[in-house]
């Protein structure tokens, strides 16, 4: 009985292994990636997956509104946000543009 038994351990640990590696850390992420955009909520600083930082004006269904400049307002879904952006953390880790007179560079 053994030995019909022994070649598929072999297997057996492989699936343990890909289990481990790779299926239980992506529920892991899809878990946090629906916390994240469960907890969105109007005026908190967002970062979208591509890199665009904006603050939400508005939530829809599966859409967000997000202000990326004065005047300009996008449209993306809620699955496109990244990351909430935490003000403590922002301050120290990103310089801001904080030129007022608008000759930023000259």
């Amino acid at each position: 009985m053994s030995d019909t038994l022994a070649p598929l351990i072999p297997l057996l640990l492989i699936l343990v292994v890909f289990w481990l590696l790779v299926l239980r850390p992506a529920r892991r992420q899809r878990e946090q990636a629906g916390k994240l955009q469960a907890s969105l909520e109007v005026g908190r600083e967002v970062m979208t997956t591509s890199g665009i930082f904006g603050v939400v004006v508005a939530l829809d269904e599966s859409d967000v509104h997000l202000r990326i400049a004065d005047g300009v307002v996008i449209r993306m879904h809620r699955q496109a946000i990244g990351q909430v952006v935490d003000p403590d953390v922002a301050g120290s880790d990103v310089e801001r543009d904080t030129d007022t007179d608008g000759d930023a560079g000259r």
